[in-house]
């Protein structure tokens, strides 16, 4: 018992220096990068059309899972496989990282979700 609340610090430290280690991607060469996305998904990642998802403060991880998806195949949409085909990893991570630092619009759900 004595040992596991020894560690208990270094696991908390642990656990908020990976996520700073996670987020290796360049804001900056993010919004050059995601310059095709701004159509659908608006430049602030707002989009104000609800079948194009709201990207701007979502989780980095996700939004590198997500764009991996689409480039794998995993998700299925073919406007979206195009948009990333060409996007090398650190593409995705840079465009991921930018629009995780957005600001979100998303306060409810109410008229952002396709067929309300």
């Amino acid at each position: 018992m004595k040992r596991s609340l020894a560690l208990l610090p270094f696991g908390v430290a642990l656990a908020f220096a990976s996520t700073s280690l996670l987020a290796t991607g360049n804001a900056e060469n993010g919004k050059a990068k995601a310059a095709a996305c701004f159509a659908c998904h608006g430049t602030d990642g707002n989009s104000i059309d609800p079948q194009y998802p709201r990207l701007a403060g979502q989780y980095n991880l996700y939004l590198q899972q997500v764009l991996h998806e689409y480039k794998d195949g995993g998700r299925d949409n073919a406007i979206m496989k195009g948009m990333v085909a060409t996007l090398s990893d650190q593409d995705i991570e840079d465009v991921a990282t930018y629009f995780s630092s957005l600001p979100t619009k998303l306060d409810t759900l109410k008229g952002h979700i396709s067929g309300e």
